[in-house]
């Protein structure tokens, strides 16, 4: 051959070997390669082989475990072990990391009735969604179970089939206290006071009570509480009355609550603790197309008017507003005379009224929001969710309580209201309505998820409290 063509084909030889070389290195490790979030749907065969990757901690190096939804680790070395496991997502793209304690079913799913199939067994197999979680008891006792949801959230996080999409999780489950940024407590306060806050014979203290000294036990035995003094712990105590006799021990954790009606400032606060929506009652308006000319009711108020506590501007409301046309008192919770009823007063309405009754909040609120109903909100200490994102003036009207108790000065503001400033709300209305829904498996921007992200802007506060109450400790073991 001429040199001058052995020249043209050195280059040639060159190109092919890298190209498979390259090919080769994407055979190797194409079980670790994943393209691109686009958006756009993947098909299901599209890579055959799943895996579980390895994810380091970006502080300590060391690698990031799960737990499945039995409890059991998910992690490389089980999964070589068992056979190959759904990829998942890496935590570090979730607003935050949670290790949540296997305590036993007597505080949490067996309060449902719920019994384990193994002694060894905790939690109920949420694995695929085949089998429902066991389900919480109905009516008013859901507007609390707050604490479920998140506990089934957290159960489910490490599943391929009911987890979000890669990088839109905001919480998942880890199994070292070290790699998590809070520490969640599965105890179901809520419905734990709902049906065993009175003592049964021949019993002498409630199983309430007695389930939440156990608690409390339990929780400074621990060293993930020992570490912090508990301050990265949460809670769930929505009901206003529920974990009466541990709040004070167990102050230091992070509330997820109600409102601080019955809290004194010392035990729960808004710097430290997190504000939940309640489980609205009525049923959600889907397609919802009724606006203000379709809605005859100027006002709309449901519930009791004489209370044991906090009744007297509803009493004085009431008789100032009973005579008005397009005014229209429906007395009774929605248990009382049912969702669709109620629903379909609140749907007929351009302004639901919420005023403070035993508690500065309640379910009305998030009955109304879920309506499109306008919310009134007649209440001087009322806390609201995600209130550090969301701005509530846009859907809803607050008075104080000194001015709606003045002759007229409530039927003058809301017949002073615009079509074009209702609709605006209304519309609003509309688009945060999801935020307030609580879902399995939780889906983007849910009750449970817009939950989870305001425990994770909690974060930064309590890492700063950590850091500072361990100056000198750490100085003094310098010396």
């Amino acid at each position: 051959m001429a040199p001058r063509g052995r020249t043209l084909l050195l280059p040639l030889a060159a190109a092919t070997v890298l190209v498979a070389s390259t090919i080769f290195l994407f055979a190797a490790v194409g079980a670790r390669w994943r393209p691109a979030d686009t958006g756009l749907p993947v098909p299901p065969d599209a890579f055959p082989t799943a895996v579980t990757i390895a994810l380091p901690n970006a502080t300590t190096g060391k690698e990031l475990s799960f737990l499945d939804e039995n409890g059991r680790p998910d992690d490389s070395s089980s999964a070589s072990a068992s056979g190959a496991t759904a990829v998942r997502c890496d935590p570090r793209a979730a607003a935050v990391r949670v290790f949540m304690y296997d305590m036993p079913p007597e505080f949490h799913f067996g309060l449902l009735g719920w019994s384990p199939p193994s002694p060894a067994s905790v939690w109920p197999d949420v694995t695929d969604g085949s089998l429902p979680p066991p389900r919480y008891p109905g009516g008013l006792n859901q507007q609390h179970s707050v604490e479920y949801w998140l506990t089934l959230d957290l159960l489910s996080s490490s599943s391929f089939s009911l987890s979000p999409p890669c990088g839109r999780h905001s919480a998942v489950r880890v199994t070292d206290p070290r790699d998590a940024d809070l520490v969640f407590v599965p105890f179901f306060a809520s419905l734990s006071y709902n049906r065993h806050s009175r003592p049964l014979p021949p019993e002498k203290v409630g199983r309430d009570k007695a389930l939440q000294e156990k608690l409390v036990g339990y929780l400074t035995a621990r060293p993930e509480w020992r570490r912090f003094g508990g301050a990265d712990h949460v809670i769930v105590a929505h009901h206003p009355n529920s974990l009466l006799h541990a709040r004070a021990a167990l102050s230091p954790a992070v509330f997820v609550l109600s409102d601080f009606g019955r809290y004194p400032p010392r035990v729960a606060s808004l710097e430290k603790d997190v504000i939940a929506p309640y489980k609205h009652m009525a049923k959600t308006f889907v397609n919802d197309s009724a606006g203000f000319d379709d809605r005859p009711t100027l006002l709309y108020f449901r519930g009791a008017i004489y209370r044991k506590e906090g009744g007297t501007i509803r009493q004085e409301l009431y008789y100032m507003l009973k005579d008005e046309k397009d005014v229209y008192f429906s007395f009774g919770s929605v248990q009382d005379h049912g969702a669709s009823k109620a629903s379909q007063g609140m749907h007929s309405s351009k302004f639901c009224l919420n005023i403070a009754g035993d508690t500065p909040s309640s379910n009305r609120m998030f009955d109304a929001i879920v309506s499109h109903c306008v919310p009134v909100i007649i209440s001087d200490d009322i806390e609201l969710p995600y209130e550090d994102v969301l701005d509530y003036s846009k859907f809803s009207i607050f008075v104080r309580s000194s001015d709606a108790v003045e002759k007229g000065h409530l039927m003058r503001l809301l017949s002073g209201v615009s079509k074009q400033r209702w609709t605006e709300m209304w519309s609003r209305l509309r688009e945060v309505d999801r935020h307030f829904e609580y879902q399995y498996p939780s889906q983007k921007d849910d009750a449970v998820q817009m939950i989870w992200r305001s425990l994770s802007r909690k974060v930064p506060s309590i890492k700063l409290k950590v850091h500072r109450s361990g100056r000198f400790s750490r100085s003094g073991r310098g010396k």
